[in-house]
């Protein structure tokens, strides 16, 4: 099952297999998505010299403000979104603090 196969609309599909195989193949998307995004916080460490500007509580609070929008405006709920984005990005920034932790 390739990330690279064409989407199936969710009308089309005619069995849950189908319905199961097309999540599958998004979350897939999802997780690649994510990785990328590590590899930019990964390469944004070098920019950021103190942990407070690895934290950057008013980028963060913007950041989910921001996220929040998005998932209104896709029909989802904020408080889910936030949630997600809020651990995701927690886990990043432990991440960004090895890292400086290392280098230093």
């Amino acid at each position: 099952m390739g990330v690279d196969r064409v989407e199936k609309k969710p009308a089309d599909c005619t069995t849950i297999e189908e319905i199961r195989a097309e999540i599958d193949r998004l979350d897939q998307a999802v997780v690649a998505l994510i990785g990328k995004r590590f590899q930019y916080v990964v390469a944004g460490a070098k920019f950021k010299g103190t942990t407070a500007s690895v934290r950057a509580p008013e980028r963060f609070a913007a950041m989910l403000r921001q996220r929040r929008t998005w998932a209104e405006e896709a029909g989802l709920k904020p408080d889910v979104i936030e949630k997600l984005f809020r651990d995701l990005v927690n886990h990043f920034i432990f991440i960004e603090d090895e890292i400086k932790k290392l280098r230093r």
